[in-house]
């Protein structure tokens, strides 16, 4: 099928361009989302007609979406899920997820501007892709973690292998005190014990004599 763009594509082409795509990515894809017109001879003459008020348009939004990005770009944002003691979530982050989260910082980002190359499945930091406009993306890290607190961690460049580590080694060292206030203990009611024993054995030689 033959498609007039009305906007970059990726892949694809420019702005104007009429290429061949198949058929079922023009109708549910380029189509309805208003990126591309049927090449029949009335759509071309009507992008030829308007194409100075389609690029002005394009123009101001790309300008806004630049704007955008300079500040989106780089930004860190927190979500927080239940997760496995290995770090497996209970679930996925979504780009629904990915755009609430910015929103709620004062970024507007619509959540079919969020392009994940996989599944977000585990606790980390993980760099996403935001689409802002055909010819403007920025890039944001999602901070996933189980807490507030895990998360500056992970923020500080600690991964979760690291946390579970340090928490094993932090527990360990609780116990291994535990025991040597115990062993001190012990010890220290040995020697009350002796002390008692030299002092009886020195009563009962004081007596006999």
């Amino acid at each position: 099928m033959q498609v007039i763009l009305l906007e970059r594509v990726a892949k694809l082409g420019q702005m104007g361009d009429v290429v061949d795509v198949k058929n079922g990515y023009a109708r549910n894809f380029l189509l309805p989302q208003g990126k591309a017109l049927s090449a029949s001879d009335a759509n071309i003459a009507n992008f030829e007609a308007q194409k100075a008020q389609l690029e002005a348009r394009n123009l101001e939004t790309r300008k806004e979406s630049e704007a955008l990005a300079e500040k989106l770009n780089g930004q860190q944002f927190i979500v927080i899920r239940s997760a496995s003691d290995a770090g497996s979530l209970y679930g996925s982050v979504t780009p629904r997820d990915i755009s609430d989260v910015a929103t709620e910082d004062g970024f507007s980002v619509d959540r079919k501007q969020i392009v994940l190359t996989a599944p977000i499945k585990a606790l980390g930091l993980h760099k996403v892709l935001v689409v802002l406009h055909p010819e403007v993306d920025a890039e944001i890290a999602i901070n996933v973690a189980r807490s507030v607190e895990e998360a500056e961690l992970q923020a500080s460049g600690k991964s979760i292998q690291e946390l579970a580590a340090e928490e094993e080694a932090a527990a360990d060292f609780e116990i291994a005190e535990l025991f040597d206030d115990i062993g001190s203990a012990a010890s220290d009611d040995d020697d009350l014990a002796e002390a008692a024993g030299v002092e009886t054995d020195e009563a009962e030689d004081a007596d006999k004599a």
